[in-house]
């Protein structure tokens, strides 16, 4: 945050430094220039944009046009994001359909959407505090903290007395016990969620095998790896899921894998601002209606699958029970990639 806040007085304290040594080059009292030829490539304007490089005929320098060009940037502010998410909750199929036809001027693209998306589930989750634990549960850590120090006192002690391979092995011991401490009393001052992860390690490569074997006998450590690396790999989901869609369109001549790509990346985006809002639901007291959320993801998979590959009601509900197992099987794939990230010492 405070990384954050630095970097906007750098651009601000630019701006001024930049007006100070040239404040009113080509620009009129209202903080808007007039020039006759771009900026950018010098071709003679025609209109409002020019026709050789595209860029805007005139540039506005002033601190309101700053603030417009950046939330411009984030989110499209200039009506798309309205216009998308409305779609993308009731209408997803149309949404998808129309963007993959070209209609898309009027939307903000998968891509763009699915990554504000993922900053602002990662935020709202972090923000609200959510996977925090119970008193019961920071008591039974605590208890187990004062173990793990006892231990490692006597491991310690131990360590001063022997010599040879004996010394090297309590070393090990030492650091791995130190390791576990270290993430449990991050644990315990709220820096790391305590969400324990469930995989069946059978029938997965020996990599990814191994990983899950050894976190289930570390969730702690599985909690720091996942919050580490989710945020930064989320972008995995995606060509995680598009295989399983096309299977529902096993060699479709109609529907590419470019169709694929953005019905799972609007997909996505819908998932996560449906986090967002359970999240807050939760927080407020309303736990009961964050918990009937969850009913919505099949039919939002159903009226998407329906709206953008045109199916009929029998061809959507058998394909939306498959996509919704499969829904189950790539967030296990992208929990056992980020936990194979990395070594577990």
């Amino acid at each position: 945050m405070v990384g954050n806040l630095e970097a906007i007085g750098d651009a601000l304290t630019g701006a001024a430094v930049g007006r100070a040594v040239e404040p009113n080059a080509g620009e009129a009292a209202d903080g808007h220039t007039h020039e006759t030829n771009c900026l950018n490539c010098g071709a003679e304007l025609l209109g409002d944009y020019c026709h050789a490089c595209g860029q805007h005929a005139h540039v506005h320098r002033t601190l309101t046009a700053f603030f417009h060009d950046f939330l411009h940037g984030v989110l499209h502010f200039e009506g798309k994001i309205w216009r998308t998410l409305p779609m993308l909750a009731w209408k997803p199929g149309q949404l998808t359909r129309d963007y993959i036809d070209g209609k898309r001027a009027r939307f903000v693209s998968p891509i763009a959407l699915f990554l504000f998306c993922v900053f602002l589930m990662f935020a709202a989750v972090s923000l609200l505090g959510m996977g925090e634990m119970d008193s019961g549960a920071r008591q039974d850590l605590g208890r187990e903290l004062a173990k793990d120090h006892q231990k490692l006192s006597t491991l310690e002690q131990q360590r001063s007395a022997a010599t040879g391979a004996v010394a090297t092995k309590l070393d090990d011991k030492i650091g791995d016990l130190k390791g576990e401490i270290k993430i449990k009393e991050s644990i315990q001052r709220g820096e790391i969620s305590p969400a324990a992860l469930d995989i069946d390690p059978s029938g997965l490569a020996p990599s990814l095998s191994d990983a899950i074997t050894k976190a289930k006998a570390n969730p702690e450590l599985v909690a720091y790896k996942l919050k580490t690396n989710a945020y930064k790999f989320s972008w995995l989901i995606i060509p995680l899921s598009v295989p399983f869609v096309w299977l529902l369109f096993p060699f479709s001549r109609r529907f590419r894998i470019y169709d694929h790509t953005v019905f799972v990346t609007y997909s996505l985006c819908f998932m996560m601002l449906l986090v967002v809002a359970g999240s807050i639901f939760q927080v407020v007291g309303l736990a009961s209606i964050a918990g009937l959320l969850w009913l919505l993801p099949p039919f939002h998979m159903y009226r998407q699958l329906k709206g953008t590959y045109a199916l009929t009601r029998g061809g959507a509900l058998w394909r939306t029970t498959l996509l919704t197992m499969f829904a189950f099987i790539v967030i296990t794939l992208f929990a056992a990639l980020l936990v194979s990230m990395g070594t577990f010492e």
